[in-house]
């Protein structure tokens, strides 16, 4: 794990300061630093809701005084095929973001999509272990509640290992831990959960943990 340190005004920053890499996202935070060596002006970047592709965009804007179109397979092909020409003709870098390979976009406008096809793409993937660790820890913390040390791991090994999934777990966590006053024990997070349907409800075997 490593982090890309923002200015902590950045605009769209969830919390300032930070980007987290990891193996995830490394090859896509590689390949926007090295924006100098891309073989055509235009690159495209796409990964799921919530990943980091837009806050990742703009440093690589910051970087390199380049544009961004983002959600750019749901804008309009021609504008997308002028700013492509664009780019190659002033060889100032544009870089357009998606949540799907390019290859899956609709695109109708013949020329558009060979271009497309043409150019780097990179993507940002699922949150892997170490990387969905920090974002529970962070995300936990993003509201001041507290929470148990052990917490964390607990939730790593029962929600799904998505961003959207760790956003939401975690929000539902912190809004409980908050109206209540109360620090986030496995006990409270295995209730609150259970509850609002990310775990199945079973009947406790007296045999185990019951926290487990």
């Amino acid at each position: 794990m490593s982090q890309i340190s923002l200015p902590f005004d950045w605009q769209g920053a969830a919390s300032g300061g930070d980007f987290l890499v990891s193996d995830a996202n490394a090859q896509a935070v590689a390949h926007l630093e090295r924006w100098r060596d891309w073989p055509l002006s235009v690159s495209v970047l796409t990964g799921p809701p919530l990943s980091g592709r837009s806050t990742l965009a703009r440093h690589f804007a910051q970087m390199s005084g380049g544009s961004v179109i983002d959600d750019a397979q749901g804008k309009d092909e021609h504008a997308l095929f002028h700013a492509w020409n664009e780019a190659q003709t002033s060889r100032q870098r544009l870089l357009m973001i998606g949540h799907a390979p390019p290859a899956s976009w609709t695109v109708a406008l013949p020329d558009l999509r060979s271009r497309l096809a043409a150019a780097p793409h990179v993507a940002i993937a699922e949150p892997d272990e170490a990387l969905a660790r920090a974002l529970i820890e962070r995300q936990l913390g993003a509201a001041g509640a507290r929470f148990a040390a052990d917490l964390p791991d607990w939730l790593l090994r029962r929600i799904e290992r998505s961003y959207g999934a760790i956003a939401a777990v975690t929000r539902l966590l912190d809004q409980a831990a908050l109206s209540s006053g109360r620090k986030i024990s496995i006990s409270m997070a295995k209730d609150c959960l259970q509850g609002a349907g990310y775990l199945p409800i079973v009947a406790p075997d007296p045999s185990l943990d019951p926290c487990e």
